[in-house]
């Protein structure tokens, strides 16, 4: 049976992975000849960070079950903010135009490098 945490993870990462696919299939079919290629671009790199990084959750959550560890939980949450903040902040630069979206991005950024950290750090921990 799994706990809690590891359910969830799972949980956000398949809707995390479904809302990838849609938006992904939104920016080739309804964006390509609404926006200018520069957003477009912007929006489609959104859409290819919170695809890889849904598919790290993934392997958090299944991790979790194999490997009991805090520092695993954390990385799944810093790539969950890191989604938001990241992916998030170019969607609605791209659909809005708006550029004080753009600073919110590194911070984004930076939660992805903490998740990898804290993966490596729990990994090596596991020895």
């Amino acid at each position: 049976m799994m706990d809690k945490s590891s359910r969830w993870l799972l949980v956000f990462a398949a809707m995390s992975g479904a809302v990838t696919v849609a938006l992904g299939a939104f920016a080739a079919h309804g964006l390509k000849s609404q926006l200018p290629p520069y957003l477009l671009g912007v929006f489609e790199t959104g859409v290819q960070y919170q695809a890889w990084h849904s598919l790290a959750i993934f392997g958090c959550a299944i991790l979790a079950r194999i490997l009991p560890s805090k520092g695993v939980l954390y990385a799944a949450l810093f790539f969950v903010a890191g989604i938001i903040l990241f992916s998030g902040s170019l969607y609605a630069l791209a659909l809005t135009g708006i550029k004080w979206f753009g600073p919110i991005t590194p911070m984004g950024g930076v939660c992805f490098i903490i998740g990898w950290v804290a993966l490596a750090v729990a990994a090596w921990r596991s020895a």
